[in-house]
C-alpha cells in the first residue's frame, strides 16, 4: 500500500522530526504508571461495596480511565516516524474512537460527581432522585449506551475507505463524505457536552464555596475545620478538570474546521500540534483522577491502604474525613 501523507508546509519555524519523537514517547511515558495506578484502583473499587452515588460514579469513571490507558500504546506506536498505514488505520478506526469514548465519559461523569457533591453539600436537607443509587447506575449506564451509539459506532463504521494516494491526514482520508460530516457533527456534540460539564461545575462550586465561607463564620472550632479542610478536597475535582480538558476543547473547534479541509498552512499545522500537545494533557487525567478517589472518599482511602499494607506505616490515613455513604453531607 502506498503511503497517505499530510503535505505540510516546511518554513513554520517548527522541528518536525523533534515533535514526531517527543508525541510517541509522551505517550509511552505515561502508560506504565498511569496501568499501574489503574489496575490498582480498578482492584480497590472491585472491594468497595457500591453504598453511595458517589461511589457509583468513581467506578465509572474507574472504568473510563482504564479504558483510555489501554488505548495508550497503539496511539503512541502510531504516531511513531515509519509507522506501518495498517498501524495508523487501525488506531484511526478504533483506538482513537475508543479514546475519545473514554475522555467524553470522563468529563460526563466529572460533571454528576460535581452535582452530586453541591446535592449533598449544598442541598442536604433531603434525598432527591439523583441521588438514588439505581437511577444513578442508570444514568450512568444511559450515557454509556448513548456515546457508543452516537458517536464511537458511527464513527467506526464511515471511517471505511482506502486512503492510499489521498491528501490530507489519513485519518479523515479513511472517511466517507457522510463521514467527514458527521465528524465534525460529532466534535461540536462533544464541544457541547464539555462545555455543559464546564458551567454546571462552576454553578457547583459557586455554591459550595459560598456553604464552605459560611460554615467558616459560624464556627472556628477544631472540628469544624476538619470538615472544611474535607469540604475543599472536592476543589481537587474542579482543578483536574481545567487542568486536563480546558486546553484541549479551546483548541478542537478551530482546528477541526480546518482538519477536513486539504490546504496545509503554518497555521493549520501549529493548531494540529498545539491539538496534539492538549490531547495528550487530557490523558494525564488518567494519573490525576487516583487523587480524587483518594482524597474524596475515606473508604476508597482505608481500602486502599489495607490492600497496599500500608497502614502499619501511616495509621492515621483514612482516619480523617468523612466516607461516601449516600446519606453524607461531606467527603
Amino acid at each position: 500500500m502506498a503511503s497517505n501523507k499530510t503535505i505540510r508546509p516546511t518554513d513554520c519555524g517548527i522541528d518536525e522530526k523533534a515533535w514526531a519523537l517527543a508525541l510517541p514517547g509522551l505517550y509511552f511515558a505515561i502508560f506504565p504508571p498511569a496501568l499501574l495506578l489503574n489496575l490498582i484502583v480498578a482492584w480497590v473499587c472491585l472491594r468497595l461495596k457500591t453504598n453511595s452515588t458517589f461511589m457509583v460514579y468513581l467506578k465509572h469513571l474507574v472504568a473510563a480511565d482504564l479504558l483510555m490507558t489501554l488505548t495508550f500504546p497503539i496511539r503512541g506506536a502510531s504516531e511513531l516516524p515509519g509507522a506501518s498505514d495498517q498501524l495508523k488505520m487501525f488506531a484511526c478506526r478504533f483506538s482513537s474512537v475508543f479514546f475519545y469514548l473514554a475522555m467524553n465519559m470522563s468529563v460526563i461523569v466529572m460533571g454528576l460527581i460535581s452535582l452530586d457533591r453541591y446535592l449533598k453539600i449544598v442541598r442536604s436537607g433531603g434525598i432527591l432522585l439523583c441521588q438514588n443509587l439505581l437511577f444513578s447506575n442508570l444514568l450512568a449506564f444511559f450515557f454509556w449506551t448513548a456515546l457508543i451509539c452516537s458517536n464511537t459506532l458511527p464513527i467506526i463504521i464511515t471511517s471505511n475507505q482506502d486512503p492510499t494516494n489521498k491528501p490530507g491526514e489519513i485519518c479523515i482520508a479513511m472517511k466517507t463524505d457522510l463521514g467527514l460530516s458527521f465528524h465534525k457533527a460529532v466534535v461540536m456534540f462533544a464541544e457541547v457536552i464539555f462545555w455543559a460539564v464546564f458551567i454546571v461545575n462552576v454553578f457547583c462550586y459557586t455554591f459550595i464555596a459560598k456553604t464552605v465561607l459560611e460554615s467558616y463564620q459560624r464556627s472556628r472550632g477544631d472540628n469544624d475545620k476538619r470538615k472544611r479542610k474535607a469540604k475543599f478536597r472536592v476543589f481537587l475535582i474542579l482543578l483536574v478538570f481545567m487542568i486536563c480538558y480546558l486546553p484541549y476543547h479551546a483548541i478542537r473547534i478551530p482546528y477541526t474546521s480546518l482538519q477536513v479541509k486539504s490546504n496545509n498552512t503554518c497555521y493549520k499545522h501549529s493548531l494540529k500540534i498545539g491539538k496534539d500537545f492538549a490531547l495528550w494533557l487530557s490523558s494525564l487525567n488518567v494519573c490525576l483522577d487516583p487523587l480524587i478517589y483518594f482524597f474524596l472518599c475515606r473508604d476508597f482511602r482505608e481500602k486502599f491502604m489495607e490492600i497496599c499494607d500500608l497502614k502499619r506505616f501511616f495509621p492515621t490515613v483514612g482516619k480523617n474525613g468523612e466516607g461516601c455513604q449516600s446519606t453524607d453531607t461531606s467527603f
